[in-house]
This record gives structure tokens, C-alpha cells and sequence, in this order.
């Protein structure tokens, strides 16, 4: 499994959303400026969070993008599921049910499908306020 740039960058629009979730819309040009991102690449991602009810969308001066979830409602596992698909480290495990004509004598299907069940666990149990939260912690602390 590897996540693409696209995955990456979904999450960190998601990420960069989040925090400033409590305040207004943020423009397509606004977040490509904060993660220098090419606004161009921005909106074909943007658009498919916004297709999948993860973004919400306001048109006009004030318009832009916002989560439209709290960011503790929100995984890395959804963002990176929605733009990737399914995160199987083998192709045998990215349909239910298991459809490869070794399934049934592969010695190795067991150790694959554990693998997976560790990526989806880990990832699902990850929210964005979780990324964020850790961020804080580790900032160094303002001193004058």
C-alpha cells in the first residue's frame, strides 16, 4: 500500500480546514497559499471531498471551503479511503468477499489480512483533531 499524492494532499486540506473550523470559509486560493499547494490540483480534490459530504461549500466574497464535520468526527482512515479507495496491501483483499482462486490455500492470506485489519484499525482510530492536538503539543512553547 502507498498512499498517493493525492491522498496526502486531501489530508492536509482536511488538516488545514480543520483548524480553522471555528472560523469563516476558507477560499481555494487561501488554503493552496498555506500549503503550498497548486490551486489547480486543489480543486479536483476539493471537489471530491466536497462530493463526499466531507467539505462543505459557501459561493461569493466570504465563500470558500469549510469541514463540514467537527474535526473529532473525521478520520485519517475516511479522508484517505474516500481519495484512495480501499488501503489493501494486496489486490486479493480490495473485494469482499475474497475472490482470488488460491484464497483457500494461500499461507499467506492470513498474514496479509491481519496487516490489513492493522492499517484500517490504526487509521480509522485517528481522528484530524487527534493530528492537531498532537501538533499543539509538540509546538515549543512561546517564550520572551
Amino acid at each position: 500500500m502507498k498512499i498517493s499524492t493525492r491522498g496526502r494532499y486531501a489530508l492536509r486540506i482536511i488538516v488545514e480546514l480543520a483548524q480553522h473550523h471555528d472560523e469563516n470559509f476558507l477560499s481555494l486560493k487561501e488554503i493552496a497559499r498555506l500549503q503550498n499547494m497548486s490551486t489547480k490540483y486543489l480543486e479536483s480534490i476539493v471537489s471530491i471531498l466536497h462530493k463526499r459530504g466531507l467539505v462543505m461549500s459557501q459561493r461569493g466574497k466570504d465563500g470558500g471551503y469549510k469541514l463540514a464535520h467537527h474535526p473529532s468526527q473525521i478520520t485519517v482512515g475516511t479522508v484517505l479511503k474516500l481519495l484512495e479507495g480501499n488501503l489493501a496491501p494486496i489486490s486479493c483483499l480490495e473485494h469482499e468477499p475474497n475472490t482470488c482462486e488460491r484464497s483457500g490455500q494461500c499461507l499467506t492470506l492470513p498474514m496479509w489480512q491481519e496487516l490489513h485489519k492493522l492499517i484500517d484499525d490504526y487509521l480509522e482510530n485517528i481522528t484530524i483533531e487527534d493530528l492537531i492536538q498532537q501538533q499543539a503539543a509538540s509546538d515549543p512553547p512561546y517564550h520572551i
